[in-house]
């Protein structure tokens, strides 16, 4: 079965043959990955690897924040506690410039240049890989069609935030277990603030300006913000303040969603049926609000196992390994990853598996993550800066507390001006 689709290990095998491994001999790697879906797949996907190897693949699964802290504690030390990290867009071109990762530059058969242009200048630095995608995403909207059709009311392409609203009203039926809209609100840089970084996009707000002095106690984030808290909390499930992706794609397979605004990765996990699809909603942003990220591999440089975890991740980044993942007993081509190659979406097996195909592509084309006069930085629902994950980590907790009501979207925004405006200064911005 696999014969086909694993020809990308003779990088590997070379490196085994040649005695490329750790002088001890030890033929593992560990690798820390996210819990997301295709991560935990990947796990028996690459039980081939294993095989054909001898290389011992040791997971450590962790969710979202967990991960983002522990990797960046051990990469940034070089603790050399893992082989194989998965990080992101944020992270990929900082720490390659800092020198915490390594180079990635794959043999012809890899072909780089299949990968979508967005996705691999966002997790390189100056021209050179730093970080392989695994899976990439935008943001759209995942809405259950029957309730919409049943309530009257439609959604279209970034739509109007208030015509979300009326239609987070009109399928609102908690009495009957669905709620209107479910959305990210467990803190964390790339938890709620991931949501929450969009929309304020959306609504003419950024983190900083020009100077990266930050913005965030201003009218843009007032109006995000009080939308966001009025637009969750009335028509959202209960306890939306402890909810981010796994806990929202629990809710909506129960049936308990009728619609969502996140990751398009979620598309290839949802098991309801009769779902439609639309691209971001936006209150007036020229360059729309859609984010941009990807699920990457990358090497610590404090890995004695450099050259192996390389191979892996050429491996398990390629064609071959999406092909795996098709032919695989358990998967198929619905649920390969996506939003990284050009030739996935060109395969008329995956459009047939995959109705989400061309929304997903439409809204990871047209993510503007470049920086522009209304955003001076690079990054759409993040900042791509060092300082950013503190600062984001600081207003993330304020949001969640403006959501659950102990806080006031006034006292929440006037602590994250203060919050980031000591960690800027701190960095050096200005005085």
């Amino acid at each position: 079965m696999f014969s086909k689709t694993l020809l990308g290990l003779s990088t590997a095998m070379t490196l085994i043959a040649t005695g490329a491994f750790a002088a001890d001999g030890d033929k593992s790697l560990t690798i820390a990955i996210v819990n997301n879906g295709h991560m935990i797949n990947m796990q028996k996907v690459a039980e081939a690897y294993t095989e054909k190897t001898g290389v011992a693949l040791n997971w450590v699964s962790l969710e979202e924040g967990v991960l983002r802290e522990q990797v960046t504690s051990d990469t940034a030390t070089g603790g050399g506690q893992y082989d194989v990290i998965n990080i992101g867009m944020q992270e990929a071109p900082i720490w390659g410039e800092a020198g915490w990762i390594e180079p990635l530059n794959f043999g012809d058969d890899y072909d780089i240049y299949d990968m979508l242009p967005a996705i691999r200048n966002g997790l390189s630095y100056d021209g050179q890989l730093y970080a392989a995608p695994f899976y990439g995403e935008s943001s759209m909207v995942m809405y259950r069609k029957d309730l919409t059709d049943a309530a009257g009311v439609t959604i279209a392409d970034n739509d109007s935030w208030d015509n979300i609203l009326a239609a987070a009203k009109a399928i609102h039926d908690p009495d009957a277990g669905v709620y209107g809209v479910c959305l990210r609100g467990k803190p964390g840089w790339g938890d709620n603030m991931a949501f929450i970084t969009a929309m304020v996009n959306s609504f003419g707000g950024a983190w900083f300006d020009k100077d990266f002095k930050p913005t965030i106690d201003t009218e843009a984030w007032h109006k995000a913000i009080n939308f966001y808290v009025n637009l969750l909390g009335t028509y959202g499930p209960p306890g939306s303040e402890g909810n981010s992706f796994n806990e929202i794609l629990a809710l909506y397979n129960e049936g308990k969603c009728g619609m969502w605004i996140d990751a398009t990765i979620a598309a290839s996990f949802l098991e309801v049926d009769g779902v439609a699809y639309a691209q971001s909603p936006n209150a007036g942003n020229p360059v729309g609000a859609n984010w941009l990220w990807a699920w990457a591999m990358a090497v610590p440089t404090g890995t004695d196992k450099a050259e192996e975890a390389k191979a892996f991740i050429e491996w398990a980044t390629s064609k071959d390994y999406i092909q795996a993942v098709a032919n695989h007993p358990d998967f198929g081509w619905g649920a390969v990853p996506t939003g990284t190659r050009k030739s996935t979406y060109a395969n008329p097996e995956f459009q047939a598996a995959a109705n989400f195909a061309s929304a997903e592509l439409a809204a990871i084309e047209s993510a503007a993550p470049e920086a522009t006069d209304l955003k001076p930085y690079v990054g759409v629902q993040f900042a791509a800066i060092p300082e950013f994950p503190e600062v984001g980590s600081a207003v993330a907790q304020e949001m969640a507390a403006a959501l659950s009501g102990a806080k006031t979207v006034d006292e929440a925004l006037e602590a994250s001006q203060d919050a980031a405006e000591s960690i800027m200064k701190e960095a050096g911005y200005f005085e």
